[in-house]
Parts: C-alpha cells; structure tokens; sequence
C-alpha cells in the first residue's frame, strides 16, 4: 500500500472500528460531571469535557456511530432507488424517460442541502427522518448517472444479440446492463458517502437531525460555538473528525475512480 492510500485508509479503518464497537466499549457520553464543565483534555478524557461535564471522547465514538449509520443508510437507498429510475427510464424510453428526467430536473433545480433542510423541517427533527429527507435529496445523481450510462451501453453490439436471440429483459439488464455500468455507480456512492456525512452534521448543528442527549458530530460543534473563546476543545474535535474523515473518502473515491477508468489504465 502507497503512502497515498495509507493515510485515509488508517482514517477510515478507525472511523469504522470505533462505530461498530460502540455499543461494546464501556463509554458514558452521557454521564454529566459538573466538577469537569468545559475542562480541557486529562489522561482520563483526552478530548476533555463539554459544556456539561461530559466526555467528549465517548460522545466523538457514539457521534461516529450517528455518522456512519445515516451516511449508509442514506446512501444504500439512494443507490438503489436511483439506479433503478435511471436504468428504467434509459432502457424503456417513450413517456417513463420524459417524466423521469423532468423529476430529475426539478430536483436538480433546487440546491440539495436546501431541499434536504426543508424536507427535515417538514417531516421533523429526528434520526430516521434526517436519514428520509437526505436520501429523497441523493438519488438524484444516481438516477442521472445510471440513466447516462444506459443509454450509452443499451445499443450496443452483445445487447443487441442478446435482444435479437429473444433474451427476457430481466436477464439482459442483470447480465449485459448492470455490470458495465457499477463501476461509475459504485465512484459515485464513495463521493456520496463523502457529502451524507458533511449533509447530516449540517442537520444536526441546525437542530434537525440527531436529538438530545444523542451524540452527533454536527450537535457537538453546535454546542461549542458557544464556548469557542474558553473552550475551543469542543469546537476542533468533531470539525477535525468530519474533515479527516471526508477528506480520506475523496482520496479514496478518487484513486477507485482513476483505478476504474479504463482509458488511463490502458494509456499506461
């Protein structure tokens, strides 16, 4: 591994370990000390406190936790969803196109993070619904890019054999379609990885994603611009975290999509 990868894979590696073994570590991100509000970094909370008392370490870990479960699952479901309007309204054509690239359109109309802050106000603060807001937000790229590359690859020569020698259409999109066109979808999703954690700490410092007295990495930095002057602690620990970690999917997702493209590998 080059010096390239190793550093956001080292970031990411940990981003999820500490995610995933959260509910496993005897963490207190709750437990309020009022002998430690606003005390800096101590070998026994090495983040130091919040403005409760509170270990800002363990609510870094159960924030990581918020962060990678709605980057996700938001993802997930916008790949999916989109994937499938995409490669439905390229192959079918007529009608179904027409309204799906006008849908496409008013969406793309609107700035994302905007329509996602709205659709959060509507449906109200909360996790699942931050996770709802943000994914009627992404699918909107995948459909796009899916349908682009459908076009592209729908007329070509072995998906016009398959569909020559009678092959049910299930079959030439789960076998002819789909497999060429992952590689830019699977690109995408790391990017989209990349602006979920960035659009999810937004909704939370806005007070519209993850609740009281649950941890989230936007919240935190929400709390702390308050004590920014005498506690600058609060503030630099969850905005490093969101940095490190978007910066290291970006690295990733460029070096996967210079890995995938074929005109660079076969110029070399």
């Amino acid at each position: 591994m080059n010096r390239y990868l190793s550093f956001p894979v080292i970031v990411l590696s940990a981003w999820c370990l500490l995610a995933l073994s959260a509910t496993l570590l005897s963490l207190r991100p709750d437990e309020i000390i009022l002998q430690k509000i606003l005390a800096l970094p101590e070998w026994q909370a090495w983040l130091g406190y919040d403005d409760l008392g509170r270990p800002i370490a363990d609510r870094m870990i159960m924030g990581a936790r918020t962060s990678l479960l709605v980057a996700f699952s938001v993802v997930f479901i916008s790949f999916v969803v989109g994937t499938i309007i995409g490669v439905f309204a390229a192959w079918f054509g007529g009608w179904w196109d027409k309204i799906s690239v006008l849908i496409i359109d008013i969406f793309i109309a609107f700035p994302g993070i905007l329509l996602a802050i709205a659709l959060a106000g509507l449906l109200g603060p909360g996790i699942m619904n931050a996770v709802i807001a943000l994914s009627i937000v992404g699918w909107v790229g995948f459909a796009r890019l899916a349908r682009a590359q459908t076009l592209t690859i729908k007329h070509r020569e072995h998906v016009t054999a398959a569909r020559a020698l009678g092959t049910r259409t299930s079959r030439m999109v789960f076998r002819h379609l789909l497999p060429l066109i992952m590689a830019p979808l699977i690109v995408e999703a790391t990017f989209a990885i990349a602006g979920t954690v960035i659009a999810e700490a937004s909704l939370s410092f806005l007070g519209l994603g993850v609740q009281p007295p649950d941890a989230s990495w936007g919240s935190m930095i929400r709390e702390g611009t308050r004590y920014m002057l005498v506690a600058p602690h609060m503030v630099l620990a969850p905005g490093v975290a969101i940095f490190l970690v978007v910066l290291s999917i970006n690295l990733l997702g460029d070096r996967l999509r210079d890995k995938m493209d074929v005109r660079l590998n076969n110029g070399k």
